[in-house]
């Protein structure tokens, strides 16, 4: 079995200098950036301990200078059987983090991390795996758009991964991405947040996932970020939940990890936005996906 593989930037340069969602408060990280940084670093120090205890392997972007939200590596592409389709940005404060991404795809293709490098079609914004979530249980992908990804974008995933793709349209701007309101488990159970989804995203959502595996999160947990964790096998990464969710997520058989990243909700993300997953296959493949726009 391929071990878990990671990829995670150091927030040697995150801070919150802009806001584009509602998190972001950069007079209040101005007045106390010396402990936020530090926490954040600490931080992100125990995310990368989490990740190794649970088997994990972690591959290091280097971070850059005047990209303070590349810490948030979900977003930099979207990675399944090897093909990474990397993100096009919707706002200029990110759009300096595409040419540092491509570079260090660029490094992970001649490692042999990945098989191919895939980009979105001129026009359309993609935000990376913050808005294409993988469901191994049902062998399809959920999409969230609206905020930061193009609806059209559902057909270049189907095009590229050969798989079917569910979008899923945000509508509280708190949850930009969808890993900010959903979450894939490995035993097929899918935490979610209603209210980030429109009447009929929620109708998909609970026509094709099973009742017993629906996990409706409260309030609290989704102002903790909770549904934006990472799950290795039977553990799972989260930077917060409340006490009724991590009883409800022990009884199914989840070992709960907390590792102190309350500093990177600050600017919006948690555990899943600070993580890229690069070995994820779908086993069932009948046939080679198509490349649509290699570089």
């Amino acid at each position: 079995m391929t071990r878990p593989t990671f990829m995670l930037c150091p927030p040697d340069h995150f801070d919150v200098s802009y806001v584009i969602n509602p998190w972001m408060d950069p007079d209040d990280w101005a007045r106390h950036q010396d402990s936020y940084r530090a926490a954040a670093a600490a931080g992100w120090r125990d995310l990368v301990q989490a990740l190794q205890s649970a088997g994990a392997r972690v591959i290091t972007l280097p971070a850059a200078a005047g990209v303070p939200d590349m810490v948030f590596t979900a977003n930099a592409a979207v990675v399944l059987n090897g093909i990474a389709l990397l993100a096009r940005f919707r706002h200029r404060e990110r759009q300096g983090e595409e040419q540092h991404i491509h570079a260090f795809f660029k490094t992970l293709l001649a490692k042999g991390d990945i098989d191919r490098i895939v980009t979105p079609p001129a026009g359309l914004t993609f935000e990376g795996a913050g808005d294409a979530v993988w469901d191994a249980a049902r062998r399809l992908m959920w999409m969230g758009h609206g905020p930061r990804t193009d609806v059209a974008m559902a057909r270049v995933l189907e095009t590229t991964y050969d798989v079917r793709v569910l979008p899923l349209k945000l509508v509280d701007p708190r949850f930009y991405h969808l890993d900010t309101a959903l979450c894939v488990l490995s035993g097929g159970e899918v935490l979610y947040y209603p209210p980030a989804f429109d009447a009929a995203s929620l109708r998909v959502i609970t026509d094709t996932i099973p009742a017993a595996q629906r996990i409706v999160i409260s309030d609290a947990d989704a102002t903790l970020i909770a549904a934006n964790g990472v799950c290795i096998e039977r553990t799972f990464i989260s930077g917060g939940m409340t006490p009724a969710l991590k009883t409800t997520l022990e009884a199914r058989g989840y070992t709960i990890l907390i590792p102190r990243i309350s500093s990177f909700a600050k600017s919006g993300g948690s555990a899943y936005c600070l993580t890229l997953r690069l070995d994820r296959r779908n086993w069932i493949m009948t046939a080679e996906p198509p490349l649509i726009a290699a570089q």
